[in-house]
């Protein structure tokens, strides 16, 4: 066995109604003038006052910034620094989906920071403590509330990203009843998006560890287990709850194996096409699975028993991969998400820029089980087309 190191977030709270404990969580902690960090569509989902009321009946001062957008761009995440030290906080709360939280993290590493958000892109390269952070996710999929990383969006069609021990919150909160009003096609993306997490940390080339396999193999059985009931019945508590967990079991697995070619490849769809992580990630999952099965063939039989709950395993490894990633394409189809890149209006003349785009993503291709060319990235998205 190599050797591995294991991060993750300092402690996790999984109980349904939990967040009606944000303002005593906040006060154990020496906590009393928050920024809660949300979006427009919380706000008018009514969950925003899920999370103020008893902060405020904590008797703390509550700011707020709702003007989180999906992959933020630099001015959103500049403006809510800015009303973090005007309103001088002294914590911030990310309530929302991955957007939000990834907002949060750096509104808490940079608000009191001599270094700028320019500064810290990449790796490692922010420097000094953050202000206490809280997270507290709202979808069933991103696992930010357990990653160090952040992802900003720089240019018209390109994002950066923020990887840093920092980013791990003291604490996440999850809490199923804050995902009870989503609707079904968002719980269907966002949980496709939690299992590829997992699938690709379970397959990774760099940083998979005992750890990490046993938290995405967990995190499949939570996800393939209860998915379609939860898109199917949006007010099933539990399945939400096991969701939830599942997300972030798979947060923690790819926070320490990282993601690979499937999110290399979905990012340049999200960046040029404006599709929401989950469907760019649904969109090209077989094809990148099939190019590597080849590599991992074995651990993609082993995902498949626990991914599927109905799964027979074939006679050998690679009969099951391939069966694995035909039930994964049913299951998408049969979540009413696209199943192919024309279904949302990408054609022939898209793909070579889209392989360029994709090429760019080295961060992630590193950690792919077959090494990727430019050659390759072309013809996944000719399968996926």
């Amino acid at each position: 066995m190599r050797g591995f190191t294991f991060n993750t977030t300092a402690a996790l709270l999984c109980e349904p109604g939990a967040v009606a404990r944000l303002g005593e969580l906040c006060r154990s902690r020496g906590i009393a003038r928050p920024l809660v960090v949300t979006d427009a569509g919380v706000v008018a989902a009514g969950l925003l006052v899920r999370a103020v009321q008893p902060l405020q009946a904590a008797g703390l001062t509550v700011s707020v910034f709702d003007a989180v957008v999906a992959d933020p761009p630099e001015r959103v995440v500049l403006a809510a620094v800015a009303e973090a030290q005007q309103a001088d906080v002294d914590a911030v709360i990310g309530f929302g989906g991955g957007s939000s939280m990834d907002c949060a993290k750096l509104v808490a590493l940079l608000a009191h920071s001599e270094q700028t958000l320019d500064e810290i892109y990449g790796v490692d390269r922010a420097r000094g403590r953050r202000l206490p952070l809280l997270l507290i996710p709202t979808t069933a999929g991103t696992g930010s509330e357990v990653t160090a990383v952040a992802i900003v969006t720089t240019g018209e069609h390109t994002k950066a990203a923020v990887v840093a021990p920092q980013l791990l919150p003291d604490l996440a909160l999850l809490d199923a009843q804050l995902t009870l009003g989503l609707p079904p096609a968002i719980t269907a993306a966002t949980g496709i998006d939690a299992m590829v997490h997992a699938i690709e940390a379970y397959t990774g080339a760099i940083g998979k560890n005992p750890y990490s396999d046993m938290l995405a193999y967990q995190a499949l059985q939570l996800l393939g287990g209860n998915i379609r009931t939860a898109v199917a019945e949006g007010d099933n508590l539990a399945a939400r709850q096991a969701m939830l967990l599942g997300a972030c079991l798979a947060g923690q697995a790819f926070a320490n194996s990282p993601v690979a070619a499937v999110h290399a490849l979905a990012y340049p769809l999200g960046g040029r096409f404006h599709l929401s992580h989950g469907v760019s990630n649904a969109l090209v999952l077989a094809a990148v699975m099939r190019f590597n099965s080849a590599a991992v063939a074995d651990l993609y039989a082993t995902l498949a028993v626990a991914a599927i709950p109905e799964f027979v395993p074939a006679a050998s490894a690679e009969q099951s991969a391939e069966q694995f990633i035909v039930a994964l394409e049913q299951l998408i189809c049969d979540l009413s998400l696209p199943t192919r890149l024309s279904d949302v209006g990408i054609g022939e003349a898209d793909l070579p820029l889209l392989a360029e785009d994709a090429l760019l993503q080295q961060r992630l291709l590193v950690n792919n089980p077959r090494p990727l060319s430019y050659g390759d990235a072309l013809a996944i998205y000719r399968a996926a087309l």
